[in-house]
C-alpha cells in the first residue's frame, strides 16, 4: 500500500469506528482512538494528564494487540514495541508524529488483516 491508502484507510476507521466519546465498539476503532489520544495528550498537554489508567493502558492495548506474530514479523512486532515504550513517559513527552504515523499504519494493517467486524470488548478500569 502507499502512504496516501494508508492515510485514506485510516480516515476511514477514525469516521466509521472512532466514536466521539467513550470507547469504541471495534478494536480497530479502539486502536486507532488509543493513539491519537496519546499524540494528543503529548503533542497539546505535554503529557500533563499523562496517568497509567488512562495512557499507560492504552499503551498495553496497543502492545497487545498489534504484538500479532499472524501478521507481523519478529521485527516489525519489536519496533511496535520499542516505539509505543518511547510514548509511555509521563516526564518527557514524544512531539514528533513518525511513531504515531508508524504506529496509525499498522493499525490499519491489523484492520485489513482481521476485518471490520470484530468487536471490541469495553474495559471497565480504562479512566479516559
Amino acid at each position: 500500500m502507499t502512504q496516501e491508502d494508508y492515510l485514506e484507510k485510516g480516515k476511514y476507521i477514525w469516521q466509521n469506528f472512532v466514536p466521539t466519546s467513550g470507547q469504541s465498539e471495534f478494536v480497530q476503532g479502539e486502536l486507532l482512538r488509543a493513539i491519537e489520544k496519546l499524540r494528543d495528550e503529548a503533542q497539546r498537554n505535554g503529557n500533563g494528564n499523562f496517568h497509567k489508567k488512562c495512557h499507560g493502558a492504552l499503551i498495553t492495548y496497543l502492545k497487545k494487540k498489534l504484538s500479532d506474530n499472524k501478521l507481523f514479523d519478529k521485527e516489525t512486532i519489536k519496533k511496535i514495541k520499542q516505539d509505543l515504550d518511547k510514548l509511555n513517559n509521563d516526564r518527557k513527552p514524544y512531539l514528533e508524529d513518525d511513531i504515531y504515523d508508524y504506529i496509525c499504519d499498522r493499525i490499519v494493517d491489523w484492520s485489513i488483516f482481521y476485518g471490520e467486524d470484530v468487536k471490541h470488548i469495553n474495559n471497565a478500569d480504562l479512566q479516559c
